[in-house]
């Protein structure tokens, strides 16, 4: 079976810990072990806990605080992977086959894309498109797109909510349009929603689970929720399908670390998880202010439509250089590390986080404009 390189993670794997400004990370600052802890009982039962296997779908309690992030779900509704990132492989992996084919969100994290060039047939993809509604700039599904994109054979229809790169969130409408497409043919949505919870402002972004019978979520702990390094993520689907997913996790991973599994256990508690997303909201809003200012300096240059959700922007320029091509140079030659458009479907701009370091943050965008502006 042939799959493509993965160009925007080979990327960031190679040169995101030998550059001065690494702003190709799409989290925000991760919790200290000590935060996590943080009056949620005695360190000491971990100093004591024998490392033997897990349960292979998540512990009972773990999965029972997954299920009251999302109505009406039960913890037979959840199964406990090793990060978003496999969620989505085993999920396609259970669903695509020789002469499916894969409707796709572009722009996307492209792991769905190559995924479906592997396991099915080919891929349609349909855009969300920059419009202006209500006085203001916002990234919104092209509807029309999505119904030519999905046809007979189409098994698949796969969105990420909030959306990577752009930090954009789709409406009521919007939603109900992904739905109303995917039954039209009887296909599958997979929804990725490992950003939600990362919310600009307001409440959490509402999920697609509950507004189809043949509905998948993925998601995780490391965007929304600041805890990368515990490789922790679900899949919320019904039950005959999760059992399905079981049989093709077998293949792979198995079950979840132990460690990881207890301590994803009290972070997804209710309260703990409405306090650590509050945290990280409270960074992204302060983050994202100091970042607006760099626009508006140098909004000659730059553009972007302000993002709803998540520690992420994409900003648009319009030069005589490709988007991989500039951020191969910025590389080079100012020790900064961005992700072109390219690596999302899409071409001249960069994605940036800004969940981190906040003035190294700006000291690597001022180092992009001031290479930029030599070539304007």
């Amino acid at each position: 079976m042939h799959i493509d390189k993965f160009e925007m993670e080979r990327m960031q794997v190679k040169y995101e810990n030998t550059v001065d400004y690494n702003l190709s990370e799409s989290g925000i600052s991760p919790l200290k072990l000590s935060e996590l802890l943080d009056g949620q009982g005695d360190p000491d039962i971990f100093l004591n806990q024998k490392l033997s296997y897990p349960e292979a779908i998540g512990s009972l309690l773990l999965r029972e605080h997954i299920a009251q992030f999302y109505p009406d779900c039960k913890s037979s509704n959840i199964t406990v992977i090793n990060g978003g990132s496999e969620a989505n492989f085993v999920s396609l992996w259970t669903l695509l086959e020789k002469g499916s084919r894969l409707a796709f969100m572009v722009p996307n994290y492209m792991q769905g894309w190559g995924l479906g060039r592997a396991f099915a047939e080919g891929v349609d993809t349909f855009h969300l498109v920059v419009r202006e509604e209500n006085g203001q700039r916002r990234w919104a599904l092209d509807v029309d797109e999505l119904r030519q994109a999905v046809t007979p054979k189409t098994n698949v229809i796969m969105v990420t909510n909030p959306n990577n790169p752009t930090g954009a969130v789709l409406n009521e409408d919007e939603m109900e349009a992904v739905v109303e497409t995917a039954s039209s043919v009887g296909a599958w949505i997979i929804a990725d929603e490992i950003y939600r919870g990362a919310e600009v402002e307001g409440d959490t972004s509402p999920t697609f689970w509950g507004r189809y019978e043949k509905v998948i979520v993925t998601s995780g702990l490391s965007k929304a929720f600041a805890l990368p390094g515990l490789r922790l993520g679900w899949v919320v689907a019904p039950e005959e399908m999760i059992e399905q997913i079981c049989t093709h996790h077998d293949y792979v991973t198995t079950t979840p670390g132990l460690l990881n599994d207890r301590l994803a256990a009290i972070a997804m508690e209710p309260e703990r998880r409405e306090a650590i997303l509050a945290r990280n909201r409270k960074i992204i809003q302060a983050n994202l202010s100091v970042m607006e200012e760099w626009m508006t300096e140098y909004s000659h240059i730059f553009h972007y439509t302000r993002p709803v959700a998540g520690a992420i922007a994409y900003i648009d320029y319009d030069l005589p250089i490709n988007s991989a091509a500039l951020i191969d140079r910025l590389r080079k030659e100012s020790s900064v590390l961005l992700v072109p458009g390219e690596h999302f479907g899409l071409d001249k701009g960069i994605r940036t986080g800004f969940g981190y370091d906040i003035q190294k943050t700006m000291k690597g965008l001022t180092l992009m404009a001031e290479m930029v502006q030599k070539l304007v």
